[in-house]
């Protein structure tokens, strides 16, 4: 996956910016968690380039970035957890799973395609 990294607060006006125009994935990750490790390479495994064409991704390594995983949380209004996938469309969590919740056919379809 083409992930952009999510290590700043002004990513997320940036995201916000770019959901204008289409879904923006974020995704939480704890480097530690072998759940998350789990969700992220299931997600990975079955994204294509075509995906990362189509879709613009980014990527918070919770351990590193505690202050934006917070911010993620109070901006978009959703409980913190780990691992965690969000939706985004024109600034507003359009939708957000958790766990093993995490599939590549969800997120597709929560994207729109």
């Amino acid at each position: 996956m083409n992930w952009r990294a999510l290590t700043t607060l002004g990513h997320l006006d940036r995201i916000d910016e770019l959901s204008a125009t289409g879904p923006v994935l974020i995704f939480k990750h704890s480097t530690r968690c072998s759940i998350s490790k789990a969700a992220l390479h299931r997600l990975e495994r079955d994204w294509s380039a075509a995906d990362d064409a189509a879709h613009k991704t980014y990527y918070l390594d919770l351990l590193g970035h505690r202050d934006i995983s917070d911010a993620v949380a109070t901006r978009y209004h959703v409980q913190h957890e780990s691992p965690q996938a969000l939706v985004i469309s024109h600034g507003q969590c359009v939708y957000h799973t958790s766990h093993m919740g995490i599939t590549y056919r969800d997120l597709l379809k929560a994207l729109g395609t």
